[in-house]
C-alpha cells in the first residue's frame, strides 16, 4: 500500500498523524524539540513561499495548509504542556526561549509574550480577517462581469476554446480559493485564542503541580512554571504569528506578475524625489535638533546617494528598454509574415521629397513646412468648405536630393525641384530691370522663373520681381495640385462627418433630404461637381435646401448640380466678377446651342453628347481665339451660356481648357455688368 503512494502524499500523511500522535501518546522531550524545530521550519517555509509566490492561487491549497499546521501546532501545545506538568522538563527549546527571550527576567519575559500576542491579534490577525473577507466578497461579485467579458472575447475571436475554458477554470479557483480563505482565516485567530487559553493553563496548572506534588513554595513554582510557560507560549507563538503574517500577505498580494522583494523595494525607494527630500530632512534634523549628528546626518547623506543611484539607474534602464522595444519591434517585424492589408492602405495626399529638403521638413533645423501644411488645409476648409485629408510628408533617398513629387492616392502627380539657400524670382511683366540667375519654371502654374541668391533677394524686389523662398514654392505648388483634386479626394466618409455637422444645427433639412430622397453617394456627387469647378460647398444648407426642392423631379446629380449652382449664384457672382465695373466675358452662339442640346443623348450611365468631331474641333478653335483676346484685354477666360446648356458646354471644353470658367445667365447677379467680347461658334 506504502509502495502506491508518492513521496508528498506520505510526508502529509505523516504529518497529519504526527498530530494526532501527539494528542494521545506522550512524547519524550528530545522529540519535543525536533518537532518543534520542523514547526518553526514549516512556519518560515509558508511565509517566504506566500512572499514569493506570483499569486495568490500559487498557493491554491493554502486553507487546508493552514488547517494542517493549527493542528500540528495545537498538538505541540498539548505535548509541551504535559511535560510542563508531569516533570518540568518540556526540552531545551521551550526552556530555552523561556529564558533567552525574557533574558532571565521574568517580568520583561511576560512582557514581551503580552505584546507579541497583542500584535498577533489585535494588528496581524485582525487586518488578515477583513482582508480575507472583502476580497471573498468581491471575488464573488466580479464572476458574472468575468464570465461575460470571456464570452464576448470568445465570440470576437480574440482567444480560442482552450483559452477560454482555462480562463473560466481560473475564476472558479480564485472565487473557490479566496472564499475558502475567508473561513480558514478563522483557524489562525482561533489558533492564537487557544495558545492563549493553553499559556493560562500551564501557567496555573504548572503552580499548583509545583505546590502539591513537588513541594515547592508559590514563589519557586511561580518563576520556575512562570518561565516555562512564556517559553511554551513563545514557541508556539511566533510560528503562529509568521503563518498569520503569510496569510495576510496572500490576501494582499496585489501583483500577479512581478516578484514581492523587487517591487516592494522599487516601490519604497523608486522615487529619486522622495529619498533627496528624506534625506535632506534628516540632516536637517540632525544639524538643527539635539538628535545624535552621527547618526542622522550619515543616514541622511546615504538616502541622498540613493536617490541620486537610483535615478542614474532609472535612466539607463529607460535607454535600455526603449532600445530593446526598438529592437524587439524591428525583430517582430523581420520575422512576423507580410501584412499584406496594411500595404493595401493608400494615403490621400503624399508629399516626397529628396534629402536636401529635409531641413525644410524639421523643425528642429528651423524649417516651417510642417506648419504650412496645416495652413493649406486650413485655408482650403476656409475656400471651398471642405476637410483636406492629412498630408503625409516623408523623405524619399530614391529622389534627388532637391527634389519632391506630389502623390493623389498613390499616384505622382506633379514634381518640381528647387536649390536650398536660393530663392525664386518671377516677372509680373513690369520689371524695370532684369538680374541674372538660374533659369528654371516655377512648378505651380508653370511660370519662368529665374534662381536668386540671398543677396540678390533685396534688388530683385526693388525692381520689381516677385521672390519667394522655397517653402513657399512647396507650399504654393502644394496647394495648387490639391485644389485640382479636391473633388476626387471628398470621400463618402467626408459627406457623411459635413452631414453630421449640419444635422447638429438644422436637423429638419438633413432629415427631410437623406436618405429619404437622396443617397449619400448622389449627394457626394453633387457636392464633387461643384469642387471641380471651384464651388465652395461651405454652405451647406443652400445646397441642401437646394437639393431638397428639385430632388422630388430629378436625381440626375449632373442636372441636380446646375440647380445648386442657380441658388449658389450670389457665392459664383462674387467668386468671378466682384471688384469689377465691367466684365468681359465670351458667349455661346444660340446655333451652337441648339446643336449641343440636339446631340445630348440620355443613357443609364448619364448623358453624353454625340456632336460631330469636326464641329467640336472648329468650336475649340473659335474658343481658343476668344480666350486669347481675353487675356490680351487682362481678362480671365469666362464664357457665358444658357442654364440648359452650361454642363454640356464645360464637358466638351475641360479636357483641353482646364482654367476654362463657364457660367450660366441664371448664376450671375442682376447687378453684374458684362461686355461680350466675342462669340463662340462652329
Amino acid at each position: 500500500m506504502l509502495k502506491k503512494l508518492k513521496s508528498g502524499d506520505l510526508v502529509v500523511a505523516l504529518y497529519v498523524l504526527a498530530a494526532f500522535v501527539m494528542l494521545i501518546v506522550p512524547i519524550p522531550n528530545w522529540l519535543l524539540d525536533v518537532l518543534l524545530a520542523i514547526n518553526m521550519s514549516v512556519a518560515f517555509s509558508v511565509l517566504f513561499s506566500a512572499m514569493f509566490s506570483k499569486e495568490a492561487l500559487d498557493m491554491s491549497f493554502f486553507p487546508t495548509m493552514l488547517l494542517f499546521t493549527t493542528l500540528f501546532r495545537i498538538s505541540l501545545n498539548v505535548s509541551s504542556t504535559r511535560l510542563i506538568l508531569v516533570s518540568g522538563d518540556p526540552g531545551n527549546v521551550v526552556t530555552t526561549f523561556g529564558n533567552f527571550v525574557g533574558g532571565g527576567d521574568l517580568v520583561m519575559g511576560v512582557i514581551v509574550f503580552a505584546i507579541l500576542l497583542i500584535v498577533q491579534f489585535m494588528v496581524i490577525n485582525k487586518g488578515s480577517e477583513r482582508v480575507a473577507e472583502v476580497t471573498a466578497r468581491f471575488t464573488l461579485d466580479a464572476m458574472p462581469g468575468k464570465q461575460m467579458a470571456i464570452d464576448a472575447d470568445l465570440n470576437t475571436g480574440a482567444i480560442d476554446d482552450a483559452e477560454a475554458k482555462r480562463r473560466r477554470d481560473k475564476i472558479q479557483e480564485e472565487a473557490s480559493f479566496f472564499g475558502s480563505m475567508d473561513g480558514a482565516v478563522k483557524y489562525v485567530k482561533g489558533d492564537a485564542t487557544a495558545g492563549l487559553l493553553i499559556s493560562a493553563v500551564n501557567l496555573v496548572g504548572g503552580v499548583l503541580m509545583g505546590m502539591f506534588r513537588r513541594g515547592l513554595d508559590f514563589s519557586g513554582a511561580l518563576n520556575t512554571y512562570a518561565v516555562l510557560t512564556i517559553g511554551d507560549g513563545l514557541v508556539s507563538a511566533i510560528p503562529s504569528l509568521l503563518i498569520s503574517l503569510a496569510t495576510g500577505i496572500l490576501v494582499t498580494k496585489g501583483s500577479k506578475d512581478a516578484d514581492f522583494g523587487n517591487v516592494l523595494i522599487k516601490q519604497i525607494f523608486g522615487l529619486p524625489k522622495a529619498l533627496y527630500i528624506v534625506g535632506g530632512t534628516l540632516i536637517v534634523l540632525g544639524i538643527l535638533t539635539p538628535l545624535q549628528k552621527f547618526i542622522f546626518i550619515p543616514l541622511g547623506v546615504f538616502f541622498i546617494m540613493t536617490g541620486r543611484k537610483m535615478s542614474t539607474t532609472m535612466a539607463t534602464a529607460s535607454v535600455e528598454q526603449q532600445v530593446e522595444a526598438e529592437e524587439a519591434a524591428e525583430a517582430e517585424e523581420i520575422r512576423k509574415p507580410e501584412n499584406v492589408t496594411a500595404l493595401l492602405q493608400v494615403d490621400p495626399i503624399e508629399l516626397e521629397f529628396g534629402y536636401g529638403i529635409i531641413p525644410l521638413a524639421d523643425a528642429n533645423q528651423g524649417g516651417d513646412l510642417l506648419d504650412r501644411v496645416v495652413m493649406i488645409r486650413r485655408q482650403i476648409a476656409l475656400e471651398l468648405g471642405t476637410v483636406v485629408p492629412i498630408i503625409r510628408l516623408r523623405d524619399n533617398i530614391q529622389l534627388n536630393p532637391n527634389q519632391y513629387i506630389i502623390k493623389i492616392k498613390g499616384i505622382q502627380t506633379s514634381m518640381g525641384e528647387i536649390l536650398f539657400d536660393h530663392y525664386m524670382a518671377m516677372n509680373p511683366g513690369y520689371v524695370e530691370e532684369e538680374i541674372t540667375g538660374i533659369p528654371t519654371t516655377e512648378p505651380a502654374f508653370q511660370l519662368p522663373a529665374i534662381w536668386i541668391t540671398e543677396g540678390q533677394r533685396e534688388r530683385a524686389e526693388s525692381v520689381g520681381y516677385t521672390v519667394v523662398d522655397p517653402p513657399s514654392i512647396i507650399a504654393t505648388h502644394l496647394t495648387e495640385v490639391i485644389r485640382q483634386h479636391i473633388a476626387e479626394l471628398l470621400t463618402r466618409q467626408d459627406v457623411q462627418s459635413l452631414v453630421d455637422n449640419l444635422k447638429e444645427s438644422n436637423p429638419s433639412i438633413v432629415e427631410e433630404l437623406v436618405p429619404k430622397l437622396l443617397g449619400l453617394g448622389e449627394i457626394q456627387k453633387v457636392l464633387q461637381n461643384l469642387l471641380s469647378e471651384g464651388i465652395s460647398i461651405r454652405d451647406l444648407l443652400t445646397i441642401f435646401e437646394s437639393l431638397a426642392d428639385h430632388a422630388t423631379a430629378t436625381r440626375d446629380t449632373d442636372l441636380l448640380t446646375e440647380y445648386v449652382r442657380q441658388s449658389l449664384k450670389r457665392a459664383i457672382s462674387n467668386k468671378y466678377f466682384a471688384g469689377s465695373n465691367m466684365v468681359s466675358v465670351l458667349t455661346l452662339d444660340p446655333k451652337l446651342e441648339q446643336d449641343i442640346m440636339a446631340s445630348v443623348k440620355q443613357s443609364e450611365q448619364g448623358a453624353y453628347i454625340t456632336l460631330d468631331p469636326e464641329r467640336i474641333r472648329a468650336m475649340l478653335d473659335n474658343l481658343k481665339k476668344g480666350i486669347n483676346k481675353l487675356e490680351e484685354l487682362g481678362a480671365s477666360p469666362i464664357v457665358l451660356t444658357s442654364p440648359i446648356v452650361r454642363m454640356y458646354f464645360k464637358k466638351l471644353t475641360e479636357d483641353y481648357y482646364r482654367d476654362l470658367v463657364v457660367v450660366s445667365y441664371n448664376e450671375v447677379e442682376s447687378d453684374v455688368e458684362l461686355q461680350s467680347v466675342g462669340m463662340v461658334s462652329a
